[in-house]
């Protein structure tokens, strides 16, 4: 890859944006501009994210300051600038100094605009797997809750009806000799009658209309981190917050469910003791349920605790599913709704020694109707 040199501080001083490289802020791809010298011209910002690299790092810098140099996008190069002809190369291998190696699908395509002659398009493999697999995973969670949510219907009529008929039971043996022995039978029935409608009311609430407002992330957090002090005296909450990022609009009770339900898991899992940390922090130009969005909240609930068994990673967010005795597994599947319903993302990482939930939410403040959509 042969580049020329120049000194960016004057490079970057006699260069004009040309306006419809503001249209590539649109773009989720990362985008990179090299003239015929192959000299940086632009990026946006998914590049910036991609590269972890400012466009004013990077301004009149070579390409290969950028990108090493791979030997099979050299000859792309070559052929788009003299052939004006466009390439796509499969699994490049970015190495740079101290960073990890990015392996990505490139695409270069020749232009002429304001002296810039090549436009690189880069999309990270592991990001296609990723959308694919979350779109997988968004349709099979749906069918799950649809199954559950008319189960729950289906089981939540029925059980009122066992409740009343013991009550009436109950009130019948109170003419009977045996009554008190008896009446002992009849409680058991409406407690565990109670337990189960308490179960299913739970499955149902997370269809429950949304109530959006302004509302903020740390006032939550600190709501949270008190009660976990409360219940687990034994588990410390340590904070790490950008307490620069602005409010978002979300339904109050759900996101302090949302993170109460995840911190509690952790509490239990590491027998109430240990740590959690709260971070925050702020995500940009990040696609959300197929819609891009120039900003986002990164919200990590991160725990030293044991880690979740790999037979039940792949399924720690299906209903009823629980690594606890006695859990109903409950907690993490309206966690998962409610974000759902937020338009945002829930993932978790876990290994021994550290389990990290990470929930990304749009950080804009568009109207919400009664059923959490825009």
């Amino acid at each position: 890859m042969k580049q020329g040199m120049a000194t960016p501080d004057s490079f970057r001083k006699h260069q004009t944006p040309h306006p419809l490289f503001a249209g590539l802020e649109l773009i989720s791809s990362a985008v990179v501009l090299v003239d015929a010298r192959l000299l940086i011209r632009h990026l946006n910002s998914a590049a910036e994210n991609l590269f972890a690299a400012s466009q004013r790092q990077l301004i009149g810098r070579p390409l290969t300051y950028l990108l090493g140099e791979p030997a099979e996008l050299a000859a792309a190069f070559e052929s788009a600038l003299h052939n004006n002809c466009s390439y796509t190369s499969h699994n490049v291998a970015i190495k740079r100094p101290q960073e990890v190696t990015l392996h990505l699908d490139c695409t270069v395509s020749p232009i002429d605009i304001g002296g810039t002659r090549l436009l690189l398009e880069f999309r990270p493999i592991e990001q296609q797997l990723k959308v694919a697999r979350e779109e997988r995973l968004l349709e099979q969670q749906q069918a799950n809750r649809e199954l559950i949510r008319n189960l729950a219907h289906e089981i939540k009529n029925p059980l009122g009806g066992i409740r009343g008929s013991a009550q009436l039971l109950e009130h019948e043996l109170r003419m009977l000799k045996n009554a008190p022995q008896l009446k002992e039978y009849t409680q058991v029935i409406i407690k565990e009658s109670d337990r189960l409608q308490d179960l299913m009311q739970r499955l149902l609430s997370s269809h429950r209309m949304m109530q959006p407002t302004l509302v903020n992330v740390h006032e939550i957090l600190e709501r949270v981190r008190r009660l976990i002090h409360a219940e687990y005296a034994g588990v410390g909450v340590r904070r790490d917050y950008d307490t620069s990022l602005p409010d978002l609009t979300g339904d109050r009770e759900q996101l302090i469910q949302v993170i109460l339900n995840i911190a509690r898991n952790a509490a239990q899992a590491m027998n109430g003791r240990g740590e959690i940390v709260f971070r925050t922090r702020a995500a940009r130009q990040v696609t959300l349920a197929k819609r891009r969005y120039h900003l986002a909240l990164q919200l990590q609930v991160i725990d030293n605790g044991p880690g979740i068994p790999d037979e039940m990673r792949d399924k720690i967010f299906y209903p009823l599913v629980s690594g606890r005795d006695g859990g109903t597994g409950l907690g993490l599947t309206l966690a998962q709704s409610f974000v759902h319903q937020h338009h945002g993302t829930i993932e978790v990482d876990s290994h021994p020694g550290r389990t990290c939930f990470t929930i990304l939410l749009p950080l804009n403040h568009g109207n919400y109707n009664n059923e959490g959509k825009k």
